[in-house]
């Protein structure tokens, strides 16, 4: 079982920076593939970004220049550094951990992009 906590989100105006955090439970951190969804009210939740356990990143075309995801093993954290904020990155943000064929979802942080 992995538990994944999730932090950082908050109202920030356009074109400001946010950067989540999700701390992840487990003794085999540095083997999880991890990764950022997010889901807009009204709408399906999406891929955002992801990190593998050997560092490889992707990224969804909507955010690819503007947020970058990294992973601190000793840490057991991944985070998402999100630049360039446009009112349509507005959502509620979940980690996700896929770890022995099973995957884990955070609770959610919401981030709202306004002026």
């Amino acid at each position: 079982q992995v538990q994944l906590v999730e932090s950082g989100g908050g109202l920030v105006q356009p074109g400001g920076s946010l950067r989540l955090s999700c701390a992840a439970s487990g003794s085999m951190f540095s083997i999880y593939g991890l990764g950022w969804y997010r889901q807009a009210p009204g709408k399906q939740r999406e891929f955002v970004a992801a990190i593998s356990s050997d560092g490889r990143t992707n990224y969804a075309d909507s955010v690819k220049g503007r947020f970058t995801i990294s992973r601190d093993n000793a840490k057991n954290t991944v985070y998402l550094q999100m630049i360039s904020l446009k009112p349509e990155d507005t959502a509620v943000y979940y980690c996700n951990c896929v770890h022995a064929a099973e995957l884990y979802w955070g609770q959610g942080t919401q981030v709202t992009v306004s002026s």
